[in-house]
């Protein structure tokens, strides 16, 4: 494996797609990927079974939903949703975030239906 030559900007990362619910791979950490996503509205309740999800704003403010109340993330907060828990994230504003998950680890969870999406990878 050849050595990284520069790190990972992620304000320039974040420059480059405008898509809304879309993570861009940004960089891999032994079994686990570092994407950006944008958010605005509401996505899907789900559940991840087999991974916890940590959630980072970078920009806005996220709620993520849960069952028992929600936990509101302003920018520089983060919240690790427990595997097997519930969640569904919602944005009243765009919001950037940043998410660590192991690789493979599809958005929707459990739920599956038209939101998900693989996460793609940004150069």
């Amino acid at each position: 494996m050849s050595e990284p030559v520069a790190p990972v900007n992620l304000a320039d990362k974040l420059s480059r797609f405008s898509e809304l619910w879309s993570q861009k791979k940004v960089a891999v950490l032994n079994d686990y990927e570092v994407k950006l996503a944008k958010l605005k509205g509401e996505f899907v309740w789900h559940t991840h079974e087999d991974t916890d999800e940590l959630f980072l704003v970078i920009s806005g403010r996220l709620t993520i939903q849960l069952r028992g109340g929600d936990v509101v993330l302003e920018p520089g907060e983060l919240f690790v949703v427990p595997r097997g828990v519930e969640h569904c994230p919602t944005a009243d504003e765009e919001t950037a975030i940043l998410l660590f998950e192991p690789t493979g680890t599809l958005n929707t969870g459990d739920a599956g239906g038209p939101m998900t999406k693989a996460a793609e990878l940004l150069g």
